[in-house]
């Protein structure tokens, strides 16, 4: 499996804090008026408040939902005169490396993902030694505590995937394909095997390569031809969902689709009704939570959840009934 290569550190292009003030103008005032996402995979954004904060995710490069936490995560930093630095890779070693480079820079704060927790415990620790502060987000809710992070904002995956099954078998499906995206992810696992438990059908799983668009749609498209009792194929990601509506179309299935996390285009694939529904894990909300919550930490020590608790995000089903509610916040860019 190739492994995108690490996301340096780097200063944004011009603008990039204006965007964000923008975004901060649209949440607060309702004034009009958008920007653009950056397409750069890491972003600095400077602030007055002397702070210093990086985030750290397993996203990979160009992937619309780390976009909407990448977004997030500027807006609570321009509107906390926060300095931001976004930086990701998606393998576990190359993230516990981009850790330790926020170490060395003296940072204040440390907001980062645990989608392969083991990798993070000695970067939290050295961290934690370091007097920064360190919180959770998106995945890892099962060892957040455990890894030693102060606070968590993010889905309970095993919660969501025991929704899904529920919703299946509200929508009379008998055999589904949970496809996983990426092996020895904790979170994606924790999906399925939810969907698994909750479901009164069949369940099998079906892992496949995230970073070969190509091959994943191939391998679910192979799958339907050789099982034709699948009617429900259930991914991981909007980009996924997509690619197996087109698995669909070459298998000559009649199997649904439906998929954790949403984009605007997955929010049109549901309005067209290719997709049935997505769970909506609110990225942006993740990644602004994370940051406004190691400000908050840092100017007054507050701690959500008081520690213990995880502030959760979802789920949230997005449907043909609830989809227009969704899509004009999905065109612009923080849904």
């Amino acid at each position: 499996m190739k492994t995108p290569p690490s996301h340096k550190y780097r200063r944004s292009a011009p603008g990039t804090a204006l965007t964000a003030a923008v975004a901060v103008c649209l949440l607060i005032s309702g004034c009009s008026g958008s920007g653009d996402a950056q397409s750069e995979s890491s972003a600095r954004i400077s602030g007055a408040s002397g702070l210093k904060v990086a985030m750290v995710t397993h996203g990979a490069e160009g992937d619309a939902f780390w976009q909407l936490v990448r977004k997030g995560a500027e807006v609570a930093a321009a509107k906390d005169g926060v300095e931001l630095t976004y930086a990701s890779d998606a393998d576990a070693a190359g993230q516990a490396k981009l850790v330790r480079d926020a170490i060395r820079e003296g940072v204040d704060g440390i907001a980062l993902t645990l989608a392969k927790p083991d990798a993070m415990k000695g970067p939290i620790a050295e961290a934690k030694a370091a007097g920064i502060a360190v919180v959770g987000l998106n995945s890892g809710i099962g060892s957040w505590r455990s890894s030693g992070v102060l606070q968590y904002f993010g889905q309970d995956e095993s919660v969501a995937g025991r929704a899904v099954g529920d919703k299946l078998d509200d929508l009379g499906a008998k055999h589904a394909l949970c496809v996983i995206h990426e092996r020895g992810n904790i979170s994606l696992e924790a999906r399925c095997a939810g969907v698994k438990k909750a479901f009164g059908g069949r369940t099998d799983m079906l892992y496949s390569d995230g970073t070969d668009m190509d091959a994943l749609t191939e391998s679910v498209a192979a799958r339907l031809r050789l099982d034709h009792d699948i009617d429900e194929v259930v991914t991981n990601g909007a980009q996924f969902a997509l690619a197996a509506v087109k698995s669909v179309h070459k298998a000559g299935s009649r199997a649904h689709i439906a998929t954790f996390d949403l984009n605007k285009e997955l929010v049109k694939a549901v309005q067209d009704g290719d997709v049935q529904f997505a769970v909506d894990q609110q990225p942006y909300l993740q990644g602004y939570l994370a940051v406004d919550a190691l400000w908050l930490y840092r100017s007054n020590g507050n701690v959500s959840g008081g520690g213990v608790a995880p502030v959760l995000t979802g789920p949230a089903f997005v449907t043909k009934t609830n989809v227009a509610s969704v899509a004009k916040l999905a065109a612009g860019g923080t849904r």
